[in-house]
C-alpha cells in the first residue's frame, strides 16, 4: 500500500503544512537501482584520536571518493551542492579515554550539517577492552552517541557504529553501510571481528564485485512472496542459484518466482520432522547460503491464546529453524564459508502487545543466533547472523487498521516503514563471502525504532 504521507511530505506544500504543524517529515531514501548504483557525492575520512587501521585502501574499494579533511577547514554548509559529503567515516577506534571522546564531537561538529540527504555517517570503534575500564567506559559511549545522532539527524540520514579490528576485514561491511543498499539500517551497533578460523573471504580478490555470490548456491525458505521473495531476487542479482523453498499451497507462485530468476523451486513443509534431510538430498552438491524466512503470526493477547496459537507459531518461526539447521549442518551440506542468515524481528527485541507467542519465537532466533554463531564458524567454517524487521511494507501490514499503520509507519527515525528489498539488502551483504568476520549479530533493518532500537 502506498505511503500517502511520504508522497505529501515530498511536495512544497506538503512541507509546509507538516512543518507548521510539528509533524515528522520523512525523506524519500535512496536506495540501490541499476541507474543509481552508488551515494552521490564523496566521502570524508575523519579521525577522532590515534589510529592504525590502515583504512585508506578499504575505503577506496567503496567506489566512493575520498577526501581527508581537517575538522576546521569544513564549516556549514557548503554553497556547491557537488561538495557535500555523501558520507562521513570517523574512525574513533582510538579513543581511550573521557578526554579523547572529544574528538569525536571536533570532527563531526563542523561536518554533520552538511551530509547530503541519504547520506550516511559511519562511526568507526574498537572492542571494549575488559583489562581497561576507561577504555571500555568511552568506547561504550560511542554507542549511545551514534544512536542519538541518528535520532536527530534527520533527512534521510542513516548513523551506524562499527567496532572492528582490522579495517580489511570489514571491506564488505563498510561498502554496504556506505552505499545505498543500507537506506533503512540505522543506528545499528555491528562487531567486525576476525577471529581465528574465520569462514573463507573473497574481498579484494572477488573476480566480479557486482555478482559476489556468483557459482553459489542459497536457500531461502518462505520464498514464494513478500520479504522471501525479495531476498530470493536480491541473490539472484548478486549471482546465486537460488532455490526458492515454500509450502506446498505456494507451489505455483514458488515455481513462478523460481523460473523467472533461473533458479529451482523446492515444496515442503519446513515443520515436517525430517524438512531437514529432504532439503539435504535436494542439494546433493552442497549449499553455501540458508536463508530462514518462513514465518506466521497468529496473534491474540495472553490471556484469550489457545495453545494452538502458541505452538503453531513457535514451531514454524523457531523449532523449525533449529531442526533444519542442525540437520544440514550434521549433514555437511553447508559448505566452508557458508552463511546462515536468520530472521528475527523486533517484536522479540522489544515486545508486541498480542504477540507474546511471535515475540518468544524471534527473541529465540536471537538466542540461537548468539550461541551457534562461534560454534558453527569453529566446527563448520560457517557464519550464523539475524535481521531483525521493524515496519515493512507488505501485504500483512497493509491490513493494519489505518491508524496502528500509521503509528508503526512514523515510530522510527526516518519516519517511514521499510520495504522487503531493505531486508533482502541486509541479508545479501551476511551473505557476501567477503563478510566472513560477520558474524553472531543481529542487525535490525527498521530505519532505527523509536523503540527497542
Amino acid at each position: 500500500m502506498a505511503d500517502r504521507y511520504l508522497s505529501l511530505t515530498g511536495t512544497a506544500p506538503g512541507r509546509f503544512l507538516t512543518r507548521r504543524l510539528g509533524l515528522p517529515q520523512p525523506a524519500a531514501l535512496h536506495r540501490w537501482s541499476p541507474d543509481r548504483p552508488a551515494l552521490d557525492g564523496p566521502v570524508f575520512h575523519l579521525t577522532a584520536g590515534p589510529s592504525s587501521l590502515g583504512l585508506a585502501p578499504v575505503l577506496a574499494r567503496t567506489g566512493l571518493t575520498v577526501t581527508t579533511r581537517r575538522p576546521e577547514d569544513t564549516v556549514g554548509d557548503p554553497a556547491d551542492g557537488s561538495a557535500r559529503p555523501a558520507a562521513v567515516v570517523l574512525d574513533a577506534t582510538g579513543v581511550r579515554d573521557v578526554d579523547t571522546l572529544a574528538g569525536v564531537h571536533a570532527a563531526l561538529h563542523p561536518v554533520v550539517r552538511s551530509v547530503a540527504p541519504s547520506g550516511r555517517i559511519v562511526v568507526l570503534g574498537a572492542p571494549l577492552d575488559p583489562a581497561d575500564h576507561h577504555q571500555s567506559a568511552a568506547q561504550q559511549a560511542l554507542e549511545g552517541f551514534t544512536r542519538s545522532l541518528g535520532k536527530e539527524i534527520g533527512g534521510g540520514r542513516t548513523v551506524n557504529l562499527v567496532r572492528l579490528t582490522d579495517a580489511g576485514a570489514a571491506g564488505s561491511t563498510l561498502r554496504f553501510l556506505l552505499s545505498p543498499r543500507s537506506a533503512y539500517v540505522s543506528g545499528q551497533v555491528i562487531d567486525v571481528l576476525a577471529a581465528a578460523g574465520s569462514a573463507p573471504q573473497a574481498d579484494a580478490r572477488q573476480a566480479d564485485p557486482g555478482r559476489p555470490l556468483a557459482g553459489r548456491t542459497a536457500l531461502v525458505t518462505g520464498a514464494a512472496r513478500g520479504i522471501g521473495a525479495a531476498v530470493a531476487e536480491t541473490l539472484a542479482r548478486d549471482g546465486a542459484r537460488v532455490v526458492v523453498l515454500d509450502v506446498p499451497q505456494a507451489e505455483q507462485d514458488a515455481r513462478s518466482l523460481a523460473d523467472r530468476l533461473g533458479g529451482t523451486a523446492l515444496t515442503l513443509d519446513v515443520t515436517a520432522a525430517d524438512a531437514g534431510e529432504r532439503i539435504a538430498a535436494e542439494l546433493p552438491d552442497g549449499l553455501d547460503v540458508l536463508v530462514h524466512n518462513a514465518g506466521v503470526t497468529r496473534d491474540r493477547r495472553l490471556v484469550n491464546m489457545p495453545a494452538e496459537r502458541w505452538s503453531s507459531v513457535l514451531d514454524v518461526n523457531l523449532a523449525s529453524v533449529l531442526r533444519t539447521t542442525d540437520a544440514l549442518l550434521a549433514k555437511g551440506t553447508l559448505r566452508p564459508g557458508g552463511r546462515i542468515v536468520a530472521t528475527a524481528s523486533i517484536a522479540g527485541l522489544a515486545g508486541n502487545a498480542g504477540q507474546t507467542n511471535y515475540g518468544a519465537s524471534k527473541a529465540g532466533i536471537v538466542g540461537l543466533v548468539r550461541s551457534l554463531a562461534p560454534r558453527a564458524l569453529a566446527e563448520h567454517g560457517v557464519t550464523v547472523n539475524a535481521v531483525a524487521p521493524g515496519f515493512i511494507e507488505t501485504r500483512m501490514t497493509a491490513a493494519i487498521p489505518l491508524f496502528l499503520r500509521e503509528v508503526g509507519r512514523r515510530m522510527n527515525s526516518l519516519a517511514q516503514g521499510g520495504l522487503p528489498v531493505d531486508v533482502a539488502e541486509t541479508t545479501a551483504w551476511l551473505a557476501d563471502p567477503a563478510s566472513g568476520a560477520v558474524n553472531g549479530q543481529v542487525v535490525r533493518v527498521c530505519g532505527q525504532s523509536l523503540l527497542g532500537a
